[in-house]
């Protein structure tokens, strides 16, 4: 009796529910495939998403040590001034760039220690910090400016600043005032 039920529910299904059950029961079958609907045939058709996201190359080690080193790092150091009475400017302006890279963290939220390396950071990132300091670079070249432009860069994203001591903090608050236009 009961097969009798199962018989007339199967012949009572239309063609257009048998291709509906088909599609739920293939979607459900394998993970990271989807289906589409080939327009131009008019078949069905599988997508493999993830070999798809596998193939794509998302990061670049090379590229993203050329950006770091041979571009942020080596701009800054031959573009800020030298020597040992301009250290904790460049220090300021390191820590500014540093908490960009690394999405806010700061080294004085675990005792000196950031806990994160802006030299792994995304690339897309990279390349905005590169662009702000290759306009720098190209524009003015102050020091003071660069600092104002990381510093509105981590304000913008929220990600706050470095807590100095006294004297540190008081030649961070100099640098602001002495980058306005």
């Amino acid at each position: 009796m009961a097969k009798d039920k199962d018989l007339k529910k199967k012949v009572e299904l239309s063609e257009v529910d048998l291709e509906r059950m088909e599609l739920l029961q293939r979607s459900n079958e394998k993970v990271g495939k989807q289906l589409t609907i080939n327009s131009e045939q008019g078949n069905i058709e599988e997508i493999d998403e993830l070999r798809e996201l596998i193939g794509k190359e998302f990061e670049n080690p090379e590229e993203k040590y050329n950006i770091y080193y041979r571009g942020i790092r080596k701009l800054l150091m031959d573009f800020l001034p030298k020597g040992k009475e301009f250290k904790e400017v460049r220090d300021i302006i390191y820590d500014e760039k540093n908490i960009f890279l690394n999405f806010g963290k700061r080294k004085s939220d675990n005792n000196g220690i950031r806990k994160s390396d802006g030299r792994m950071t995304f690339q897309p990132v990279m390349n905005e910090i590169l662009d702000i300091i290759v306009k720098w670079v190209g524009e003015s070249q102050n020091p003071f400016v660069i600092y104002r432009e990381f510093y509105e860069l981590n304000e913008k994203h929220g990600y706050g600043h470095e807590e100095y001591d006294k004297s540190a903090l008081s030649v961070s608050k100099a640098m602001l005032k002495l980058s306005e236009k």
